[in-house]
């Protein structure tokens, strides 16, 4: 008896118990989670306690928005979930502009909020908000740890689901004494999830009757969304639309997912694409979307989009098929898979020599001009000269605006992964913090930060965190000391009513960077940004460049709100 009870304290003893905030930095660890974006506060101290012991690298923001921005970056250069701690209260409510952008743009994170302890929850206690409810609508899923031995199976699950079918944003919500209660380690257990089954493996059918449609074609086009890049299709495209001889449209966010140099290539399309992009998608007679979305920007006026068009498209996310464009050919699939797929076809390829040179001549007769004025160092002009100096390289990450046009348009994107913009939400203040997040991602890249001199205004604090760790982070500011693509909406449309889209009073950003230690400099013609750029772009420090440019610069081509994609304005000067 006395033997029997000496073991079943020795078993009692060997079961180990351990806090909630041990759980969670042991789950991190086995998602091989190597950065953590976060902003301690009073509801996460537990948490930050046990961060001090841990072996993953913590970036602080300077506020929170930065840090989910960060975690942006991160998540599109390397396609893992970045991760985000805050605090309750208002560290959460400051990470919801980042959740909406990450959900619209289906990119991967795994945000952790902070919250009040559970005895407490609903009472209006200090520093408590209804996080749940906030963002239910701007997340994939959400949770609130109620059970500590929950911790390692919800963090396991919000990882899978964060990165499988469409990606997307996870919330999970901790309440203080969660993170300082004591349980023992639970068993592992596997996913199930029988409610969620992303469909990866395309219809069979589906495939036939897409191939046998290509045959029949003779205008086809293939837009390739960022759908390719999540589902890290890009050589699938490259193979599928060689094999078919089929010309290729990006969207803003597909950039990259095809070699901008290839014959095949086409441009961007929408409200600023080129000429034969926008040309091609409105004269197709089949129209081979592969992981876009079918968005106002791209389309224009939906009775002018692809008005002679055979509709096929190809999604992960079955809600996107038919939500705006009316298809015959809905394939719900991986990007990659259906890809494969389609290539492994026997079809006769299609009959289309003449629509081919109709492009060819259009992309000589129409590319993307600007006037040449000695006296204005243009905006263009400067992503010419970024895509020459880093030979087309470079991660370009940019903020909103008339910037991000222009370096959509100007820098020639030949791989993968290497475009970080806000898409669908279009944030400003989002550049800066995500080029801290792509160039944690990649050590070794070139990152451009394309910034407006707007944008920048709202992130500059994060400059700190790109001097702690001495990334070398080149911050490009196209500086036209106004809200540009504002202004250039009052002029074309508010008979140059200028409310408040001019910046009369600026700091110095040479000085701002100075005061962080980093090397600044002023840019006012192109013999300067010659000299400048051949200096800096192959050094391994931060640099802040701040490029005068003309201030009445406008992003042209344009399409009208209310117009077609036939209907571009200010396409050949």
């Amino acid at each position: 008896m006395l033997q029997e009870t000496a073991f079943t304290d020795m078993k009692a003893e060997s079961k180990q118990q351990l806090s909630g905030s041990d759980l969670l930095l042991q789950a991190l660890e086995r998602e091989q989670v190597e950065v953590i974006f976060g902003y301690p506060g009073g509801a996460v101290l537990p948490i930050y306690d046990k961060i001090y012991d841990s072996k993953i690298l913590h970036v602080l923001p300077r506020h929170e928005q930065g840090g989910i921005h960060a975690a942006e970056g991160y998540a599109r250069v390397t396609g893992k979930p970045g991760v985000v701690i805050v605090t309750s209260g208002p560290g959460a409510t400051n990470i919801v502009t980042g959740l909406t952008d990450a959900m619209i743009d289906s990119l991967p994170l795994v945000v952790f909020t902070g919250q009040v302890a559970t005895g407490v929850i609903g009472t209006d206690a200090f520093q408590e908000a209804d996080i749940l409810g906030i963002t239910t609508p701007i997340t994939k899923y959400n949770y609130q740890v109620r059970n500590i031995e929950e911790i390692p199976y919800i963090v396991k699950e919000a990882f899978y689901i964060a990165s499988s079918g469409r990606p997307g944003p996870v919330l999970i919500d901790i309440p203080k004494d969660i993170a300082t209660g004591l349980a023992e380690v639970p068993e592992d257990k596997e996913i199930e999830l029988p409610g969620y089954q992303p469909t990866t493996k395309p219809n069979y059918l589906q495939i036939r009757k897409l191939t046998e449609a290509v045959s029949r074609a003779k205008k086809p086009v293939i837009l390739a969304g960022a759908g390719i890049l999540h589902a890290d299709a890009a050589e699938e495209l490259k193979v599928y639309a060689e094999q078919q001889r089929i010309p290729v449209v990006h969207t803003l966010l597909g950039l990259g997912g095809f070699p901008a140099e290839h014959k095949l290539f086409l441009g961007m399309g929408g409200m600023h694409g080129c000429y034969t992009a926008n040309m091609a998608l409105y004269e197709t007679d089949l129209l081979i979307n592969i992981g876009a979305r079918f968005d106002d920007r791209l389309t224009g006026n939906l009775a002018h989009f692809a008005p002679y068009a055979t509709v096929a498209h190809i999604d992960i996310d079955p809600a996107e098929i038919g939500k705006n464009v009316p298809t015959e050919i809905p394939v719900v699939a991986d990007a990659k898979e259906a890809l494969k797929q389609l290539i492994a076809q026997e079809g006769k390829p299609p009959a289309h020599e003449e629509w081919l040179q109709t492009l060819e001549s259009w992309q000589q007769e129409y590319p993307y001009v600007y006037e040449k004025n000695n006296s204005q160092l243009k905006p263009q002009k400067v992503m010419e000269m970024l895509y020459e100096k880093t030979n087309g390289n470079a991660i370009v990450v940019t903020d909103v605006g008339q910037h991000q046009m222009w370096a959509a348009q100007y820098y020639k994107f030949s791989k993968a992964n290497r475009w970080v913009t806000s898409g669908g939400l279009g944030t400003m203040g989002f550049g800066l913090p995500a080029s801290i997040g792509a160039s944690l991602a990649d050590k070794n890249a070139c990152v451009l930060a394309v910034l407006g001199d707007g944008g920048f205004q709202m992130s500059t604090q994060e400059l700190a965190v790109i001097r702690e760790f001495n990334l070398p982070i080149k911050i490009v500011i196209l500086n036209n000391g106004s809200l540009g693509m504002v202004r250039q909406w009052q002029e074309l449309f508010y008979e140059e009513r200028y409310s408040h889209s001019k910046n009369p009073v600026q700091p110095s950003f040479v000085k701002l960077a100075e005061a962080y230690d980093i090397k600044g400099y002023v840019i006012q013609t192109e013999e300067e940004a010659e000299a400048v750029l051949s200096e800096v772009l192959n050094n391994r420090e931060p640099v802040l460049l701040d490029f005068r440019i003309d201030p009445g610069e406008n992003v042209y081509p344009m399409i009208a709100p209310g117009k077609g994609l036939n209907e571009m304005v200010g396409v050949k000067l």
